[in-house]
């Protein structure tokens, strides 16, 4: 009998990892640039697959993304992971530093079983979120569990609806369950086009929606149009999403301890690499989020902010204190300070004050976006700006977010809405 169409064809590639020696110590790491296009398939699925047997741990990196030195030097590749290491995934905290989460192979394995489990059993995946983040490597990771081969949409040039609906046409050639996952601003993109991209959105046996905030009128928009969409909740630390549509996954607990959401599951990462430091939120067997949040009366997990300054904006995390910084260095800006918005495409778009160097020629927003996308990636320029004479400080000089935040009637929403992923 033939084989479906969706199943694994597997590829011979070379990979260079620790030495021997090293290799006695942990397991090898390898650092794979990861295409924005389809190549994506044939370069990055049969590491993924020999990262969740006895193959080297994986690191995905960014093409041609600012921070990549710095990301390199902080994670180290060239020395060995604990062993059980499937991926090492970047991620960037408030501060900006880049961190490398640790996902053992059993976590990620746990967290493909526990999605299929939830939405319908094994199935064949669109891939159309960068593999670079939690949420693209999740949908490898599926395929590999589910004996599948993915298709990836082209994004080298962006989303784009009419290429979604064409690649969605090459899934649907199998016989197996039809699976996705989109960040809002995709999901939105696809509503507003309709027609061929909308009907392949619908033909979907599920598509998830996370990294970011999906707003209330966008999800109730596309379940009026007939597609069935799963919101999610949870970070690279929790192999993607791990609550879907404010319900744990089997296996997943959720606390809420003084206001601030707490995870516990087999799909949690073991650390950070190389940084011991930050092991308390790991403590106890719980994963103590940024995220505050409470459980409404359904048993539902309601997430209302974050105790920290980094925004979720199309799927990215940005650290606003980073946005700060690289606003203040163009020419025209003497100081800036910048806040989340929530956003239906977005789920949040960052909004940033700034105090001109010259309050007679106040700096276009164009001018200083151009700016921050020279120096830091494409998702820290704002969306938004507003020119004030003054910003709001702290009594001991600081400025002040949340008094921003109040000034521009985001008080309640100062930070970013619930970070979610696939």
């Amino acid at each position: 009998m033939l084989p479906d169409a969706g199943e694994v064809r597997m590829l011979t590639v070379v990979m260079h990892t620790s030495s021997p020696a090293e290799q006695t110590q942990g397991r090898g790491l390898v650092t794979v640039d990861v295409p924005l296009g389809p190549a994506v398939v044939p370069r990055l699925l049969p590491m993924v697959a020999a990262a969740l047997g006895d193959g080297p741990a994986v690191l995905p990196l960014p093409r041609n993304e600012a921070g990549r030195d710095a990301l390199l030097a902080e994670l180290r590749p060239s020395e060995p992971v604990p062993d059980g290491t499937a991926f090492v995934v970047p991620t960037s905290g408030s501060t900006g530093r880049p961190k490398g989460v640790e996902l053992p192979a059993s976590s990620v394995r746990a967290g493909a079983d526990a999605t299929h489990e939830r939405i319908g059993g094994p199935g064949r995946w669109l891939l159309a979120v960068p593999a670079t983040h939690i949420a693209g490597l999740m949908v490898l990771a599926r395929s590999v569990v589910a004996g599948t081969e993915p298709v990836a949409l082209d994004l080298t040039g962006g989303f784009d609806p009419e290429s979604f609906a064409a690649a969605s046409m090459r899934l649907f050639t199998s016989r197996r369950r039809r699976y996705t996952a989109l960040v809002p601003r995709q999901l939105g993109a696809v509503l507003d086009e309709g027609g061929a991209a909308l009907d392949a959105l619908g033909g979907y046996d599920a598509v998830l929606v996370g990294g970011g905030a999906a707003t209330g009128e966008l999800v109730d928009r596309a379940r009026a149009a007939g597609v069935t969409v799963v919101t999610t909740y949870g970070m690279t630390e929790t192999c993607g999403g791990c609550v879907y549509d404010g319900h744990p996954l089997d296996g997943v607990r959720v606390d809420v301890t003084d206001g601030r959401v707490r995870l516990r599951g087999p799909m949690l990462a073991s650390g950070y690499r190389l940084r011991p430091d930050l092991d308390d939120v790991f403590a106890g067997g719980w994963f103590t989020t940024a995220d505050l949040g409470h459980l409404d009366g359904l048993g539902r997990l309601v997430v209302t902010g974050r105790v920290d300054d980094v925004a979720v904006t199309g799927g990215e995390n940005v650290p606003l204190a980073a946005v700060d910084l690289a606003v203040a260095g163009h020419p025209g800006v003497h100081e800036a300070l910048s806040v989340a918005r929530p956003d239906e495409r977005w789920g949040q778009r960052i909004v940033t004050a700034v105090v001109p160097a010259d309050p007679d020629q106040p700096p276009p927003l164009e001018s200083v976006r151009s700016h921050v996308r020279r120096e830091a990636p494409v998702a820290y320029a704002p969306k938004e700006l507003i020119v004030v004479e003054a910003l709001p400080h702290l009594p001991g000089g600081k400025p002040d977010r949340l008094a921003l935040a109040d000034q521009l009637g985001l008080a309640d929403r100062h930070g970013p809405d619930p970070k979610a992923a696939r």
